[in-house]
C-alpha cells in the first residue's frame, strides 16, 4: 500500500472515529436549541382556514420575572396580572382588521403557575408558560399583519423567534426588543413575503 493511500485511509478513520465520538455531543446540543433561554420567546403563527392560531412557548421569567411557583404575595400578584395579559390575546396580537378576527380559545400551561397540562419533560428550575391563542376569523388568509405587544407587557422579553404558516408559504420572523420609549409601542410581525 503506497504511502498516499495510507495517509487516506488514517485520515478517512479518523474522521470516523471523530464523527462517532461527537455524535453524543451533537446529540446534546441539539436539545439545547430546544431549551429556553431568557429573554428570548418563540411563536408559531398558523393561517388555516377561518382561524389564526399563535402557539407560544417562553421561559416563565420573561413572563413574571422568576421561575418558579409565586412564594410572596407581591409574585402571586404579578402572575395574576401575567395570566390576565395573556388570558386578553387580543390586546397582545392586534392581527390585520381586514381579517376580521375575534379572540377565540386561550390555553395557557405552565407547571409552576399550575396552568393547563404542562410538558412533563420540563426541567426542574427552568419553568416555562407556553400558551395556545385562537383567533376566529372571517377573512383570516387577508391578514398581512400581527403588531405584537408581548415586548411593553413582559419586560423580560427582548426577543421573539417566529416561525408563520399561511396560503403564501412558510416564514421566520425574529423580532427584537425597541429601545427606550418605542419599546412600549407594538412591533409589527409580516405574514408575507
Amino acid at each position: 500500500m503506497s504511502k498516499t493511500r495510507l495517509r487516506r485511509r488514517i485520515s478517512s478513520g479518523f474522521a470516523l472515529a471523530a464523527a462517532l465520538f461527537a455524535a453524543p455531543f451533537l446529540s446534546a446540543q441539539a436539545q439545547q436549541q430546544h431549551a429556553h433561554v431568557h429573554g428570548q420567546l418563540k411563536l408559531d403563527v398558523a393561517i388555516d382556514g377561518p382561524t389564526v392560531v399563535i402557539d407560544m412557548e417562553s421561559p416563565l421569567d420573561n413572563i413574571v420575572g422568576f421561575e418558579r411557583a409565586p412564594k410572596t404575595d407581591a409574585e402571586k400578584k404579578t402572575a395574576e396580572d401575567a395570566i390576565a395579559q395573556l388570558r386578553a390575546a387580543d390586546k397582545l396580537f392586534a392581527i390585520d382588521p381586514a381579517a376580521n378576527c375575534k379572540l377565540g380559545p386561550v390555553e395557557l400551561r405552565s407547571s409552576a403557575l399550575g396552568l393547563g397540562n404542562p410538558d412533563p419533560a420540563e426541567p426542574a428550575g427552568h419553568a416555562d408558560l407556553d400558551a395556545t391563542f385562537s383567533f376566529n376569523c372571517t377573512h383570516a388568509a387577508a391578514a398581512k399583519f400581527i403588531d405584537v405587544n408581548l415586548f411593553s407587557a413582559f419586560k423580560g422579553t427582548r426577543q421573539i423567534d417566529s416561525q408563520i404558516a399561511s396560503a403564501q408559504g412558510q416564514f421566520k420572523r425574529q423580532l427584537k426588543r425597541p429601545a427606550g420609549a418605542q419599546a412600549a409601542q407594538p412591533v409589527r410581525l409580516n405574514l408575507g413575503k
